[in-house]
């Protein structure tokens, strides 16, 4: 019987320096994108997932992305007052209940896999998702929520993938396909970051994961790789070495590198325009900009 994925492990150590000075004095995590902090998109597909347990490992200087998922009574209460209920049930979908949130440090930069293998004791022996809020993905369905209901029929290991454009796979862990059976993929290996003319495809993978316990077992194993630092992707190329299943999932939705500015400020423009209260007037003012650049070209 294949066990429900009921945790999920969100990395949230980074310092964010490619948006200093911003990030100077708030989590990258905090920086909004319309109206709504980059991890609360994380938190609600998790929600939609079934995810029950959250698993933040942090780093110094994350106190305000703890204090985000708290209680506000004084606001609250102002709020109601005010009759603005609208707004205060806003207010109270940021809140986590007690015992559902859990914060762990990861005292050094060490990588993506060193962070997931920080909280091994929270996870225990279950399987478990990561996401990296980072990568924001506009979908109708939610990304980890399309992978959960695949993983239910698969167990194994399930990586979320998109095609890239071959000249950056060097950005991206690249996936070495076995068998493509259109959303799903088996995977016989991965390579993080290769040159282009070395990637064995241009199916990337991105921010979601979901992950057997023995994941940890590997990570416990591994030696600093690419970057001097501990990868995730090679503890999953393990799982494939040893002849475990390891599957790629096409999602369906558009994702945002909001690590990226360029990523950030096209994810602003696309969630701006597909709210119903800021569609009209931001559309009238894109149209406005773009008709005068051509003019003063």
């Amino acid at each position: 019987m294949k066990r429900k994925v009921t945790k999920a492990v969100f990395p949230v150590a980074g310092l964010g320096t490619r948006f200093l000075p911003a990030t100077k004095s708030i989590p990258k995590e905090i920086m909004t994108l319309v109206d709504r902090p980059l991890i609360q998109y994380a938190i609600d597909e998790a929600r939609a997932a079934g995810i029950k347990e959250f698993i933040f490992v942090t780093s110094r200087g994350k106190g305000a992305l703890e204090d985000y998922f708290d209680h506000a009574p004084e606001l609250e209460n102002s709020l109601r007052k005010k009759n603005k209920k609208e707004l205060l049930a806003t207010v109270k979908n940021t809140n986590m209940d007690s015992g559902a949130i859990a914060y762990i440090r990861q005292h050094r930069p060490l990588g993506l896999g060193h962070a997931v293998w920080c909280a091994r004791r929270l996870i225990a022996n279950e399987p478990f998702a990561v996401i990296l809020p980072d990568d924001v993905i506009a979908a109708e369905k939610p990304c980890l929520q399309q992978m959960v209901e695949a993983h239910a029929e698969t167990g194994g290991c399930m990586v979320a993938a998109m095609e890239v454009p071959p000249q950056k796979a060097s950005s991206y862990g690249i996936l070495d396909i076995n068998e493509d059976m259109g959303s799903l993929v088996s995977v016989k290996g991965m390579i993080e970051k290769p040159e282009e003319d070395v990637a064995p495809s241009n199916l990337a993978v991105i921010g979601r994961y979901i992950l057997t316990p023995k994941i940890l077992s590997n990570l416990n194993q591994i030696k600093q790789g690419a970057g001097g630092e501990i990868q995730l992707t090679d503890a999953i190329a393990q799982e494939i070495e040893a002849g475990r299943d390891v599957y790629g999932y096409r999602f369906r939705g558009q994702r945002f590198d909001c690590g990226s500015k360029a990523g950030y400020l096209q994810a602003t423009v696309s969630f701006g325009l597909a709210r119903d209260e800021l569609r009209d007037e931001f559309t009238q003012y894109l149209d406005e900009l773009t008709t005068t650049r051509r003019a003063a070209q």
